[in-house]
């Protein structure tokens, strides 16, 4: 290693510039040398735990953005030297990423992953395949068509006869791998509105007209997106992008557990009708960001029937949850949706960028496809002509690696594993007599917040004037961020956090912690920890002693 560290040298200029790079084809500078890379690697990706576990990683203020460290905005003139900027790599940026593989890093939705997945990753990377067309993907188109497939199967049910008709058919497409759940919804709901106005009566239909004509034709004021009050924000988007508007993504209330109330939404429904807006698409949660609540699909499915009116499933949280035999019933009625939207990259365990979208009906994406004569030709196999994306990597691979390395049996363990940890920490949580659970866990996620025993006490209290609980509940408010922005910090576990209304305060928004219990690895001693964690930094709060002033007057 000093040898070569000492031919490094010799062969760098200044500033880090690696002379022997001046001559010769680019790609090829560092075929004869990447020692760099590879220890970077060895460090890194075979175990990334152990990384955010060494000593190669700072934990403490992980989360801050180190402006002045990427404040240059002038473009290397010169290559550096592999070392060089391994070095930079590892110990300006690598040693301050976020713990995410770490088994206290419990506060988002990303998690650690099989332990091939790192190498599996590096060899897809390698093969730089474009999945969108035949000619740069090959076999990975009739892979992905297959992985769209299963999980056809795993939401619809259907039977071997329709697989067979259906799962290759260039012309139909029973669903698409996108980069998210955000560009998932949004595939879902632009087939659902060019479907909706589709061509008829001389009208070419809005994919060729645009959504004023089309309304015109139609005769409608206007179109909505209708979803539980709990959707996730990728709705907004959607609602932006294709010209409907913010403004007409409504929401719908939901119930003491977080899950959209079926006659309010009749209710929203009549009045969409007398005001001539036209619903584009009921949008039911399978697994809400916040919470992880699971709307009464079914239900919801006999509305969407009713209504004449598309029935869209945001799963890209728990669809992965249909997996198991124990928990699927809690999704009835997700078979009957027109669409379906899971994230590969949640609960699958596969690397980010990893959503897909889903059509009960092989015929919905009639009115999206696209074609160039350079790809995506009529008639061919592309699967670039039914999905938004123009180019797009072989994610199906990393899905298709689980579903047959783990199994469904495997993979199920896993969110049972979620499942009971969650139940677990909630039952701890309402142990303690200064921790209030906000929200019981239906999936692996849960809200709670730190609670004086004075404070419980004052709200709990008919004496407590309401003048005086709503400064308390303001004073928890700020106590709950400062614990989390602390605890954040000091990098030794890391929880979310949000701000709901709580069912249990009248409706209030009150500021909770947010955990996701996904990792495997998280332990009944971790989960102990955190709390306890949580109860020592609320004593060394700032915070603190507004919250005790407001509950001992």
């Amino acid at each position: 290693m000093k040898a070569k560290a000492e031919t490094l040298q010799d062969a760098r200029g200044t500033a880090g510039h690696d002379t022997r790079t001046d001559e010769g084809c680019p790609l090829h500078w560092f075929d004869t040398d990447r020692g760099a890379f590879e220890d970077l690697e060895r460090r890194i990706a075979e175990h990334p735990a152990g990384f955010f576990a060494s000593a190669d990683f700072e934990p403490a203020g992980a989360c801050a953005t180190r402006e002045a460290q990427f404040a240059s905005v002038d473009l290397p003139e010169h290559p550096t030297a592999p070392q060089v900027h391994a070095d930079h790599l590892l110990h300006d940026v690598f040693r301050h990423v976020m713990p995410v593989a770490s088994p206290t890093f419990i506060g988002h939705m990303t998690s650690s992953l099989p332990s091939f997945m790192p190498a599996l990753a590096k060899i897809v990377a390698a093969l730089n395949q474009n999945v969108v067309k035949l000619e740069t993907s090959g076999a990975l188109t009739g892979l992905e068509r297959q992985v769209v497939g299963m999980l056809h199967r795993l939401v619809y049910g259907c039977g071997d006869a329709f697989y067979a008709q259906w799962l290759h058919d260039p012309e139909h497409s029973l669903g698409a791998f996108c980069a998210g759940g955000t560009t998932a919804n949004l595939a879902a709901l632009w087939a659902s509105r060019n479907n909706l106005l589709r061509a008829r009566d001389g009208f070419a239909g809005l994919h060729s007209a645009g959504l004023v004509a089309a309304l015109r034709h139609y005769g409608y004021d206007g179109l909505a997106i209708v979803v539980s009050e709990r959707g996730h924000y990728s709705l907004r988007k959607a609602a932006d992008v294709l010209g409907i508007g913010r403004d007409n993504l409504v929401p719908v209330g939901v119930d003491a557990d977080g899950r959209m109330r079926v006659d309010l939404l009749r209710g929203t429904l009549h009045d969409l009708q007398q005001r001539n807006i036209r619903p584009l698409a009921i949008v039911g949660i399978a697994g809400s960001t916040e919470t992880g609540a699971v709307d009464p699909l079914d239900a919801i499915a006999d509305v969407a029937e009713a209504f004449d009116c598309h029935f869209h499933v945001d799963a890209a949280w728990g669809g992965a949850t249909l997996l198991s035999a124990r928990e699927r019933g809690r999704f009835a009625g997700i078979e009957r949706a027109d669409s379906v939207v899971i994230d590969a990259h949640k609960q699958f365990y596969v690397p980010m960028g990893a959503g897909m979208v889903l059509f009960r009906d092989p015929a919905w994406t009639q009115d999206i496809i696209q074609h160039a004569n350079y790809i995506v030709r009529k008639g061919s196999v592309d699967l670039g002509r039914h999905t938004l994306e123009g180019s797009r990597g072989a994610a199906a691979v990393m899905l298709y690696a689980n579903l047959h390395l783990l199994g469904r049996r495997g993979l199920a363990t896993l969110i049972e594993t979620g499942i009971d940890n969650a139940r677990y920490f909630a039952g701890l949580i309402e142990q303690q007599p200064d921790f209030e659970l906000d929200s019981r866990p239906q999936l692996c996620i849960l809200t709670y917040r730190y609670v004086p025993e004075a404070a419980r006490a004052a709200l709990a209290s008919p004496a407590t004037p309401p003048e005086r609980r709503e400064q308390l509940q303001q004073a928890l408010d700020a106590l709950t961020i400062d614990i989390q922005e602390m605890q954040r910090e000091a990098g030794r576990s890391f929880v979310s956090r949000t701000q709901l209304t709580s069912s249990q305060w009248a409706g209030r928004a009150i500021a909770v912690f947010r955990v996701v219990l996904a990792n495997p690895d998280t332990t009944h001693e971790i989960l102990q920890a955190v709390l306890a964690e949580q109860r020592e930094l609320a004593g060394k709060s700032g915070k603190l002693a507004a919250v005790m002033r407001h509950s001992s007057k």
